[in-house]
């Protein structure tokens, strides 16, 4: 039969019909399934091995902890089972679970910096504290020779100590680039330095070095608290970075579960105060 321009219609058409055919003949939840935020109905959230109460206790120490209720908040929300990794010994190896892809989350007293931004998703803070230092006060007096110890910090030279892994070893080189950075395993080897002078300042959140003077009145004798009120260190949740729709959960649980409430360090302080006397 010669090609004319009614057959091409027609056998087009027909093609179309069949197209439509094969679409009615798929089904719908083939086409438009979304993709759950987490498999397997579990929750991986990476939480560090040692305590830091009150946001998380020690492995093995229980559940308690502003931390350990915004994990399972979170997993109770999206309706799955949340499972803690609590092999990580530094913060740092919190993050590095999210890029291995052992984790979905970390929630851990997790500070946010533009170094792990750059591997990671955070969530909006929870917590906003001020960045702090805790000075021997024999060693800062003699730094300082008559000086307020305040006109003195920005250009400090001497031994300053941090973490190894944490937020404030990545901070100091900009923060003091003139001291000399000592890092240490611990929080307890750190003050354990600035109470014998080994070092001059430790460089920490304000709360945890009010949390000291807390825990032991004494150190008051020997060392100093001092605040930095202009650099703050935000508290987030650290999120995998494959996981964008997991990512925008979380901020909306912050928003809408928990009223976009942003914990400071008073808070935290008096929460951790109403624990140690339970």
């Amino acid at each position: 039969m010669p090609l004319t321009r009614r057959t091409l219609f027609a056998a087009g058409g027909g093609g179309l019909l069949i197209a439509q055919a094969q679409a009615a003949a798929t089904p719908a939840q083939a086409q438009d399934v979304p993709k759950p935020i987490v498999s397997d109905n579990k929750l991986r959230i990476a939480m560090p091995a040692f305590a830091s109460d009150p946001f998380f206790p020690a492995d093995g120490s229980g559940d308690k902890g502003i931390d350990m209720d915004l994990a399972r908040g979170i997993a109770a929300e999206l309706g799955v089972e949340p499972v803690f990794d609590r092999s990580a010994v530094t913060f740092d190896a919190m993050v590095q679970k999210l890029t291995s892809g052992e984790a979905d989350l970390a929630i851990g007293k997790l500070s946010r910096t533009l170094q792990r931004g750059r591997s990671i998703l955070y969530s909006r803070p929870y917590a906003m504290l001020h960045q702090g230092l805790l000075a021997n006060r024999v060693n800062l007096a003699r730094i300082a020779q008559g000086e307020p110890p305040e006109q003195i910090i920005r250009d400090f030279s001497g031994d300053l100590g941090v973490i190894e892994g944490s937020s404030f070893a990545t901070y100091a080189a900009t923060t003091f680039p003139h001291a000399q950075i000592r890092r240490f395993a611990g929080w307890n080897t750190v003050v354990d330095a600035i109470r014998n002078g080994a070092i001059d300042l430790a460089y920490r959140d304000d709360f945890e070095i009010k949390k000291l003077m807390v825990d032991d009145p004494s150190m008051t004798v020997v060392a100093r608290s001092i605040t930095l009120t202009d650099k703050v260190d935000t508290i987030a949740i650290g999120i995998s970075p494959d996981n964008p729709h997991l990512a925008a959960f979380v901020d909306l649980y912050l928003d809408l579960a928990r009223g976009q409430q942003v914990l400071n360090t008073d808070e935290i302080i008096a929460r951790y105060r109403q624990g140690s006397k339970a």
